[in-house]
């Protein structure tokens, strides 16, 4: 979900749509078409029981659970609340969680019951802090627990039948760098999301993921970004109420000389960190806003820096379509901007332009998977029209 202004060139991808998701969850249902939701569902994917086990201390998620789906943080807190919370819902109501469909999502009589305590909650929540972290967490928690045995936790696509993992090929990033993946809940184990490439290929310490209202990611990520300074951030996001500096006007003339040295030579605190923002363009705003209020409580200004790419029209519109031409996925993102760095003196001799081949390929990989995966489900693989806010 970028912009940009002129074309950079991208290796063809003859590939059409992925896996969609619809904005009407089914959660969303009337009562009385309980019935008809769980059949629809079940023709896109079968439902599917879970288990939820105590693995000690009363806690029903590991660390390297947690840590094996792409995150670098502690357990989150609130996640561990509400998966308690689901668990003693089963208890009282004598119902087991059965997922399926989409994103995994709850299903059955328990939806119902879950949907309705936890929209109670949501509602009495007055602080805009607690709402945000509630929502998250529960998205989150349910995204993960429908996942369980059933996505791969690298690539987050069907273990037994779709996994790209033995395809996609890791490399290291040049240590000066390094990617967020600024998530929005919503987009956390979503089969088409294309930023989780990033940590498959460079790894969770070059790209690391940051949920959306997860305080242990967000606090991670800030600290990093309080040791490297204002000036060492900037935001992949076209920002219309903020200038954007092209690549060329932001690093081909005033930075640190010592960026001319080898590259095993540049200090932590030197190291350019770029924020994707992953996540529907609706809820990016809201994300984006979220940045500048903790920037201006860190520096004392909420101007945080934007950069624009050089990117035109995106390969990835057959797959899945922008709301506008000159908008392009998050991955098609990291690798327009190591592309245009390539091309800068400074960082010519970082290898930029192999990592963005090694991702471009993982891409292609995921597409293809994606592609075959509607193919065996019958679907069609071709979407002229799709509703905005389905785009991340």
């Amino acid at each position: 979900m970028f912009s940009g202004t002129r074309p950079y060139s991208l290796k063809s991808i003859h590939l059409f749509a992925p896996l969609g998701f619809s904005t009407k969850t089914h959660m969303d249902s009337p009562h009385g078409n309980l019935h008809g939701a769980i059949l629809n569902s079940a023709s896109r994917s079968l439902a599917r029981n879970v288990q939820i086990k105590d693995v000690g201390d009363g806690c029903f998620l590991t660390l390297k659970e947690w840590q094996g789906w792409g995150s670098v943080s502690p357990v989150p807190a609130k996640v561990v609340e509400i998966i308690q919370d689901l668990k003693s819902l089963e208890r009282n109501i004598d119902s087991q969680m059965i997922f399926g469909g989409n994103g995994g999502k709850l299903q059955g009589f328990f939806k119902v019951q879950e949907d309705k305590k936890h929209r109670a909650i949501y509602q009495a929540l007055d602080d805009p802090e607690e709402k945000r972290q509630f929502y998250a967490a529960r998205q989150i928690a349910c995204r993960l627990l429908g996942s369980r045995g059933y996505l791969c936790q690298k690539c987050w696509l069907p273990l037994e039948e779709d996994c790209i993992c033995s395809k996609v090929r890791s490399c290291s990033l040049w240590h000066g760098i390094r990617f967020w993946l600024y998530m929005h809940p919503k987009d956390f184990l979503r089969q088409n999301n294309t930023g989780k490439l990033l940590w498959q290929v460079f790894g969770v310490q070059s790209a690391t993921l940051c949920l959306f209202g997860i305080a242990e990611h967000e606090e991670i990520m800030w600290d990093a970004f309080k040791q490297s300074g204002k000036d060492k951030v900037w935001c992949l996001y076209p920002n219309k109420n903020a200038v954007t500096m092209s690549v060329q006007d932001a690093f081909g003339k005033e930075f640190s000389s010592d960026l001319e040295c080898d590259a095993t030579m540049v200090k932590e605190n030197e190291t350019i960190n770029f924020v994707l923002i992953d996540g529907t363009w609706s809820n990016s705003a809201a994300m984006f806003r979220r940045l500048k209020e903790e920037t201006k409580l860190l520096w004392g200004e909420e101007d945080l820096a934007c950069i624009s790419l050089l990117t035109g029209v995106s390969t990835m519109h057959k797959l899945r379509p922008q709301p506008s031409w000159d908008r392009t996925c998050t991955a098609a993102a990291a690798i327009g901007i190591l592309s245009e760095l390539q091309l800068l003196p400074k960082f010519s001799s970082f290898g930029l332009e192999e990592r963005a081949e090694a991702l471009e390929d993982a891409l292609v990989v995921l597409l293809e998977a994606l592609t075959t995966r509607r193919l065996r489900m019958g679907r069609s693989i071709t979407r002229k029209v799709r509703h905005n806010s389905n785009i991340c």
